[in-house]
């Protein structure tokens, strides 16, 4: 097949400019290609994950990934939008799960755990999985993959994703719970912080055994993983995850 040189200019929006070196950023730019091409390899190619778009225009027309780029075509990239009706233009893929469940990557265990506390179904596999296992995960089960590695998110198993910008573990859940828009998803204490297991109340006695003196003399209500058979009961440590949950909540009202 014969191939053509082209140039076509590009513009990414908002958050999307986070992948760009700084002197692309929140500019228009040109980028020379080869004929044929697909724009999502264009916006791949040029370091912006295909799970971080939602709209895409090429020469004012909206288009999906399969639209071929063409010499001199001005080519408009943007984010998801949360608070604008995007339904007349071109989908890019279908509606995340709902309800929301999530698979993570090997470096995000904190965040799995806060997952699981507010009632998400999340998978995480620990050092157990490389990224082609997580993101045959994330097809075959259709989950949300989170991660902080972009290449993890350019493979085109991947439908939904979501590329976490900070480090830190509350912050990636803020920004989790507001990209999806999942404050009425919450529903504490529903999942085991560990296996990911449903959790279910279970009577002192059948436990006796495995409890602590002190714990079966100042605790009497219980709660059992059915998957992995973790205990839960309201001590420090529920006082202590109960407080996240307050300020999750919190700061949806303030939102």
């Amino acid at each position: 097949m014969r191939r053509n040189n082209g140039v076509a200019r590009f513009r990414f929006y908002a958050e999307l400019n986070d992948f760009l070196p700084v002197y692309r950023r929140q500019v228009s730019f040109t980028y020379a290609f080869q004929e044929p091409v697909s724009v999502k390899h264009l916006i791949e190619a040029l370091g912006v994950p295909h799970t971080e778009v939602e709209i895409i225009l090429a020469n004012g027309r909206s288009v999906d990934f399969s639209y071929l780029v063409q010499d001199k075509d001005e080519i408009a990239v943007y984010p998801p939008f949360t608070r604008l009706d995007v339904s007349p233009l071109v989908v890019l893929r279908p509606p995340p799960p709902n309800p929301p469940r999530f698979v993570l990557d090997n470096h995000l265990g904190r965040l799995a755990r806060y997952l699981r506390l507010l009632g998400f179904d999340t998978v995480y596999l620990n050092h157990d999985a490389d990224d082609a296992r997580l993101a045959q995960i994330a097809h075959d089960e259709n989950r949300i993959l989170l991660t902080r590695d972009r290449g993890l998110l350019k493979r085109s198993l991947v439908v939904h994703g979501y590329c976490l910008r900070s480090r830190d573990p509350r912050r990636q859940l803020t920004a989790v719970l507001r990209r999806y828009q999942l404050h009425a998803y919450i529903h504490p204490w529903q999942r085991c912080l560990r296996c990911n297991g449903r959790l279910q109340p279970v009577d002192k006695a059948a436990i006796l055994d495995r409890l602590e003196p002190k714990t079966r003399l100042y605790y009497h209500e219980f709660q059992i993983c059915t998957d992995c058979g973790q205990i839960y009961w309201k001590g420090s440590h529920f006082n202590r995850l109960e407080k996240l949950v307050t300020a999750v909540r919190q700061k949806q009202q303030l939102d």
